[in-house]
């Protein structure tokens, strides 16, 4: 007896609307894309030549091809993998809780019905304020001498140190970090709570569901496009920290990120070969990390249109 054959399944046609909407936004997005790369381009290749040659500012004349010699140096240091260790912890740490702080301040915002002008503005400040002056806003919070933070937090001591080692830097750098754009997280959020359907909230209370069940079973699921998208350009900014590092510590204590090694490397060091390598290394786990964002939440932007 032999098994029954399965029917194949169809694949997905797309509507005629949506290949409408993809043409269009194909011709409009076109320009922008023309003239991002004629700004871009150059800077990039000039970056990705220069990166294989050993070439140090303070001798022009004295350049030695190299090769991927550069990348092997840079992939062979444990400085390298050190900061970029460094890198990633602020960029999980800082994006998960303005994840949950930025939706919390998303929800107010959506809910609240009194001042809700002024409260939205409110909850925007800090991330109107320049990220330098911020930094030296919380160097002087965290500051054992004159800063505040300590009397907040008596099991710490008066006279404790948070710039003195590793951990506690890094934690101050976070917390700045987190004050200035948890606002712009919530500003995203906030977009996609607009877009999640009353009526399907309203059904699920009808049916008897919880606040926390109408929170994960109706709200997020249908925010998960949103979500996606403040998480990533967060992750994107934050995997490039640099000016709290710059301000506060100086990449003093282990704090330094891949950006800073950068930087150490061109501007101080004026090492233009491995500051080009490292920039390129910079870029390419950039794209990394962005594929793997979109990997993971696996949206279907169509299907969030909600779309045929």
């Amino acid at each position: 007896m032999t098994a029954p054959v399965k029917p194949a399944t169809a694949k997905p046609v797309a509507s005629d609307r949506a290949r409408a909407e993809t043409r269009l936004g194909q011709k409009l997005v076109a320009p922008a894309i023309v003239l991002m790369l004629l700004v871009t381009a150059f800077p990039m290749l000039r970056a990705l030549y220069l990166s294989t040659f050993d070439y140090a500012l303070t001798a022009p004349d004295e350049r030695d091809f190299v090769g991927v010699g550069n990348y092997l140096t840079a992939l062979t240091d444990p400085l390298f993998w050190q900061t970029t260790g460094v890198t990633v912890l602020y960029m999980v740490v800082t994006v998960a809780i303005e994840l949950v702080i930025g939706f919390a301040f998303a929800l107010v915002m959506h809910r609240v019905i009194f001042a809700r002008g002024v409260i939205r503005t409110s909850i925007l400040i800090p991330y109107g304020i320049i990220t330098v002056v911020s930094g030296f806003a919380w160097q002087f919070a965290f500051s054992f001498q004159n800063g505040f933070v300590n009397g907040w937090l008596p099991f710490v001591g008066d006279d404790f140190n948070w710039f003195g080692q590793t951990g506690s830097a890094v934690v101050a750098i976070m917390v700045s970090e987190i004050w200035k754009t948890t606002p712009f997280m919530s500003l995203l959020l906030l977009a996609g709570l607009a877009q999640v359907s009353e009526d399907m909230i309203e059904a699920a209370k009808v049916d008897g569901a919880t606040s926390w069940q109408r929170l994960f079973k109706v709200i997020l699921p249908n925010m998960r496009a949103a979500i996606m998208v403040a998480v990533l350009f967060r992750a994107l900014d934050a995997y490039r920290i640099f000016d709290n590092i710059f301000v506060m510590t100086a990449g003093a204590q282990k704090t330094e990120s891949i950006s800073f090694l950068t930087y150490r490397q061109t501007i101080e060091q004026f090492q233009l070969g491995m500051g080009s390598a490292l920039s390129v290394l910079l870029f390419l786990s950039v794209l990394v990390v962005a594929f793997a964002i979109v990997k993971v939440f696996r949206v279907d932007l169509a299907q969030a249109r909600q779309e045929a």
